[in-house]
């Protein structure tokens, strides 16, 4: 499994492995772990276009070892360049992959987390977003141009890429309580791949009683779904119970 991470990143790293250890729990398949780094510090559009160049370089790293997918690990780089930017993404990184003799899937999570809410019928969600408000806005609007709705969100408003990460989950089960969840079809957790969401998924989902993901769990579900795998892992929500 190949990731493209923020240089500033320590989470991906983290949350995926943990949820592909948890599968093999229940199943065969073994899973090893290869990052690349693109440099970005703090969470700004300037410096997240910046990163999204490097992502070329990171591609044909990875290619290197010949990981059988890639996932770029940093939804509001790709959200923040525009809409349907996921698709140009993936294509241009699958081509470098092929340029260099080891084809391989890309998956980003920012059309990882689109393509799991259309794979669980949701229509209106509501979100819990770490970024400023304008880009919280972008991920908003990249969302619904995506045809979902977004009834709600929450945007904590933290600029430094670290201090993301370093949120404790179990606030999660507070702030979630903070949006508008009348008729809603579900709740992201986590709409960024840096902040730390996943010992939280469960219980919010249990306790609020509608579907609950985040960016994290719909790019392990991704990942699987490119390699003709199951996406069943425990203790990880709705997603990944393997219906899906």
């Amino acid at each position: 499994m190949g990731q493209i991470v923020p240089s500033s990143n320590t989470t991906m790293e983290t949350e995926i492995p943990a949820m592909l250890r948890l599968r093999e729990t229940v199943a065969d398949e073994r899973f090893t772990f290869h990052s690349s780094r693109m440099r970005m510090k703090k969470v700004v559009k300037e410096e997240l276009e910046a990163m999204d160049r490097d992502s070329d370089r990171c591609a044909l790293e990875l290619s290197d070892a010949r990981v059988d997918v890639l996932g770029y690990a940093c939804l509001v780089a790709i959200m923040s360049m525009g809409r349907g930017y996921h698709r140009v993404s993936q294509e241009r990184l699958m081509r470098r992959t092929q340029e260099n003799g080891a084809p391989a899937p890309v998956v980003t999570s920012a059309g990882a987390l689109v393509d799991a809410l259309h794979a669980m019928g949701m229509k209106r969600i509501s979100v819990v977003c770490p970024y400023m408000k304008p880009l919280t806005r972008l991920v908003v609007d990249y969302i619904e141009s995506e045809g979902i709705e977004v009834k709600d969100y929450v945007a904590l408003e933290i600029p430094d890429n670290l201090q993301v990460a370093a949120q404790d989950p179990a606030e999660l089960m507070h702030i979630y309580k903070r949006l508008d969840r009348a008729n809603i079809d579900g709740l992201v957790l986590s709409a960024c791949v840096q902040m730390q969401s996943l010992p939280s998924i469960a219980k919010v989902q249990a306790e609020a009683g509608v579907p609950t993901l985040s960016a994290a769990v719909a790019t392990t579900w991704q990942m699987l779904k490119s390699l003709s795998l199951p996406a069943k892992v425990p203790q990880c929500g709705e997603l990944l119970s393997g219906k899906y």
